[in-house]
């Protein structure tokens, strides 16, 4: 298997690029079992968030050269999903990157292609394509300046040279930064304070949020509107101001 799942807990869905003889580059195999992966993730109803890692000592280099080489540069898509399986993806639950080593190229464009992002400091990110007259054409283009300051993208992406996992965190790129033996742990926490709230309210927000660049004001307003109406018919909606008032813990039931 070149994508291993897991689950690590209760509501939370472990994901893995498993070729680290390869740096987790991204095969036809990665691409394939990566968006299976997703599927199971998606239609599974107790997992509300999930995991993305890699394994070994980098979180994946990108596209896997040899492939391209031979003449096998379509299997590293898939139709639904794009490049890896995820970078086009078009999906409901959120995902957070667990980034050590290097995330470089499509591996970078993985990462970006997440909710959230946890980093080990001495993770880099980049996407070095000009240094081999390619370009970045999974999404870091468009997304990288999305997620840090116009001018640090542009010199990230026409250098080709890396930024740190510090600095992508300072900028906000990163959401989390820890040593490299407690990113497993950084990573569950943050999914764990994500599925400590209602899993279809998590995921109306989400969607919502996701075209904060790309709608106008009315239509956001719009979309908002109907995404409480779709909640004010389910029964966490009722369950959350039930819970308030009797001072206790809710009990989510994704429905």
């Amino acid at each position: 298997m070149a994508v291993i799942t897991h689950r690590i807990s209760d509501h939370i869905f472990g994901i893995k690029i498993d070729r680290p003889e390869a740096r987790n580059a991204v095969n036809g195999a990665v691409a394939a079992e990566m968006e299976a992966a997703i599927d199971e993730f998606e239609s599974d109803q107790s997992a509300w968030v999930a995991i993305l890692s890699g394994a070994g000592t980098n979180f994946s280099a990108g596209a896997d050269l040899k492939e391209i080489a031979a003449g096998n540069a379509a299997s590293l898509r898939t139709v639904r999903g794009g490049f890896a399986g995820i970078v086009a993806r078009k999906r409901v639950k959120p995902i957070i990157a667990a980034v050590h080593g290097s995330a470089l190229a499509g591996g970078c464009e993985i990462a970006m292609a997440c909710d959230l992002i946890v980093a080990s400091r001495g993770a880099k990110f980049g996407l070095p394509e000009v240094k081999r007259s390619l370009v970045a054409a999974a999404g870091g283009l468009f997304r990288l300046p999305r997620v840090l300051p116009r001018n640090l993208a542009t010199e990230v992406i026409l250098t080709g040279d890396p930024i740190s996992a510090e600095r992508a965190h300072e900028f906000g790129m990163v959401n989390v930064l820890c040593d490299e033996s407690e990113l497993e742990e950084a990573a569950t926490v943050l999914a764990m304070r994500i599925a400590a709230n209602a899993p279809l309210a998590v995921r109306e927000a989400l969607a919502i949020s996701n075209q904060a660049f790309s709608a106008s004001e009315d239509h956001l307003f719009a979309l908002s509107g109907d995404a409480m109406a779709r909640l004010a018919t389910t029964e966490d909606f009722r369950e959350g101001p039930r819970a308030f008032i009797e001072k206790r813990d809710p009990h989510w039931q994704g429905r």
